[in-house]
């Protein structure tokens, strides 16, 4: 299976699943054979079909549901991520019917707006890559790029957390030094206070006391 597309503001990715990989062009190439030879083939009775053709389409009804488990996987999962269906491959059967080999998924893959945003996107991408019960390299693949993409948001959200930690024990130490001094001097004040007392020249003083006191 693939996961893909191409976005101006967003990154895709595809996921490729089957019995078959092929580029675009090998893929048009093969549906045009595959039409040719449709057109010109004539539907056998199924009693004529050997054995060996039996056990062909067996295995491609097999393959063809198998492919399609493995596709609507990946949509239940992505959920918001998808970005139109899934696209299958097909191969022409002994009896002429067609059967699913290969099929690929497109999905946003693009980081989201902030690191925070971005852990749960990245955790949302693994989980729709790993969803089929048999996930291909294709898949696999993904879901380690959508690991790093995750491990990149975390590492930067942690970076900006201990930059604002560092702003406030700033700001905090600048506040506890000022009380400090404050209370220094506060110190100050009431030793000098008592002093006069001691003295007996409080009354000379007046309000000035008001001041320290």
């Amino acid at each position: 299976m693939m996961i893909g597309g191409v976005s101006t503001n967003s990154a895709s990715t595809n996921f490729q699943y089957g019995l078959l990989a092929r580029t675009d062009a090998q893929r048009s190439a093969q549906e045009v054979s595959t039409t040719v030879a449709s057109s010109r083939a004539k539907a056998r009775p199924k009693e004529e079909l050997t054995p060996e053709q039996q056990r062909q389409i067996e295995a491609l009804k097999q393959t063809d549901a198998r492919v399609h488990r493995h596709e609507q996987a990946h949509i239940a999962v992505g959920g918001n991520l998808i970005r139109g269906g899934a696209t299958y491959s097909y191969t022409v059967g002994p009896d002429q019917k067609r059967y699913a080999v290969a099929g690929e998924v497109s999905i946003d893959t693009s980081p989201a707006d902030t690191p925070e945003a971005t852990i749960p996107k990245a955790q949302h991408i693994q989980q729709t890559a790993l969803a089929p019960a048999d996930p291909s390299p294709q898949d696999r693949g993904v879901a380690s790029i959508a690991a790093q993409m995750e491990n990149k948001a975390r590492s930067e959200v942690f970076a900006q957390q201990s930059e604002q930690g560092a702003s406030a024990q700033s700001g905090s130490e600048a506040a506890s030094a000022a009380s400090a001094a404050a209370s220094v001097s506060a110190a100050a004040s009431v030793v000098f206070y008592r002093a006069v007392q001691q003295s007996g020249v409080q009354a000379a003083l007046g309000s000035s006391l008001d001041l320290f006191a």
